[in-house]
């Protein structure tokens, strides 16, 4: 199972004093050596933590998978179409909230999704949608054309006892669904060191994407010892 760790949080640090350091750049590199298969970076149509230039280094120098997470607009087609990640994961977005609080609303969107999924299908760019744990928006992100979806854990995440218990179905059942119809899979939103054995202990996810849990503890002992323990975590549950 694949580890894809968000680096928009150590951009968070950076732009509170709109300086440039520490560099989310400098932590990708850190991560990688740390065990990461991937790096993903959400650049917001505000630009409150990535910004343009920290997109254009990534792809120049991470050697592993660079997800692009953006919102379904112009703009960001464009600038996605131009740099070419190796992955583009669309998502939802709303200036007032703090983090992604939800999974993409594919059935009133369908339309623009699927235009933006088609015209980055166009340059030869695999395209993920950020969805929530539930049969409707799968079935629909199939008919869209996206190659893959990425379940919204957050849910499970933010529950407690029983109700986490009736989340963590909740996702297992969206991943074997999706599977059944075709469609790669992967699970991410509000994982941390605590709750991600269970999410990945569930057969057929392709990879987990994890960022800020991984960048608060790397605060603490670094980068490189935060995502090899959140790698190893996730080994060991995989073979479970």
């Amino acid at each position: 199972m694949l580890l894809g760790v968000n680096v928009d949080h150590v951009a968070t640090i950076r732009q509170a004093r709109k300086g440039f350091e520490p560099d989310p750049v400098m932590a990708a590199t850190l991560a990688i050596l740390g065990g990461a298969d991937g790096i993903t970076v959400h650049l917001r149509e505000d630009r409150r933590h990535i910004q343009d230039r920290d997109l254009r280094m990534l792809r120049e120098l991470v050697p592993v998978e660079l997800n692009l997470e953006m919102a379904s607009t112009k703009e960001m087609i464009g600038i996605a179409t131009k740099i070419k990640p190796d992955l583009v994961t669309l998502v939802p977005e709303k200036r007032a909230e703090l983090t992604t609080e939800g999974g993409l609303d594919v059935k009133s969107q369908k339309r623009i999704i699927s235009d933006a999924v088609k015209k980055i299908h166009n340059t030869n760019i695999p395209v993920s949608l950020f969805i929530n744990p539930d049969s409707e928006s799968i079935r629909i992100s199939k008919q869209i054309g996206a190659d893959m979806v990425e379940i919204h854990t957050g849910m499970y995440a933010n529950a407690k006892g029983k109700k986490q218990e009736e989340e963590l179905s909740r996702v297992i059942h969206a991943v074997r669904y999706a599977l059944d119809v075709g469609l790669v899979v992967n699970a991410g939103h509000g994982l941390n060191y605590f709750n991600v054995v269970k999410v990945a202990s569930i057969q057929g996810i392709r990879g987990l994407y994890i960022g800020h849990s991984i960048v608060s503890r790397a605060v603490l002992v670094g980068m490189e010892r935060a995502v090899r323990e959140m790698k190893e975590l996730i080994k060991q549950s995989a073979g479970k």
